[in-house]
């Protein structure tokens, strides 16, 4: 880790031994890392496109692309990209036989309901939705297109077959069906309260 190394350290400390799942913290703390990383590199990118065309985004709008842009790099990272911190990391393995993909709707799940912790559970299903909401609630204000419904839920299902199939080769999860199907079920939620948030500002402003 290049900026959280000393708080990952103390945290490590204090309780490494107490969390039973502390390497998911350790993977959300080095996951930061690299979304603060990465989103400094975009920021210096952004700003020279931004100096060099004539066409610009309101404020809040132009904010809104940086939040979407670190949460797309912090769910990569955390999903898709765990063992390597740069691109010249990347080690494929292409040669997984193709039954370690699961395409049965459901089946990985309900074996998660009968095992003896309920966290695996949780974590599979609505952690899944979770990580999604926001690129539903993100995704409309990055295209400025009225009526873009399907096309949040399209692009959000898109994102989603990207990380299953880079899990795969990359050989950093277990691509499933079921992924997809709650990543795509959180950005029609995220999109949702997009609408509500923004019905709720266009009636405010009447």
């Amino acid at each position: 880790m290049i900026f959280l190394s000393p708080f990952y350290d103390f945290l490590a400390r204090r309780f490494a031994l107490q969390l039973n799942h502390f390497a998911l913290v350790k993977l959300v703390m080095i996951s930061l890392d690299k979304t603060i990383f990465y989103t400094l590199l975009f920021g210096v990118v952004r700003l020279v496109w931004l100096f060099l065309i004539k066409r610009r985004r309101s404020h809040l709008s132009e904010a809104g692309v940086w939040i979407f842009v670190s949460y797309l790099i912090f769910i990569l990272a955390v999903t898709t990209f765990r063992e390597s911190y740069f691109p010249w990391q990347l080690s494929f393995n292409w040669n997984r036989p193709l039954s370690d993909i699961n395409l049965i709707f459901l089946k990985e799940t309900w074996k998660l309901t009968q095992g003896t912790t309920l966290f695996d559970f949780i974590y599979n299903s609505f952690g899944n939705i979770l990580c999604f909401v926001p690129f539903g609630l993100l995704f409309p204000n990055l295209i400025r297109k009225k009526n873009c419904f399907l096309r949040t839920v399209f692009s959000g299902m898109l994102l989603s077959l990207f990380i299953e199939t880079m899990q795969f080769g990359l050989n950093t999860g277990v691509s499933d069906i079921d992924d997809v199907f709650f990543n795509t079920s959180g950005a029609i939620i995220g999109y949702l309260i997009y609408l509500f948030c923004k019905k709720i500002i266009y009636s405010k402003s009447l």
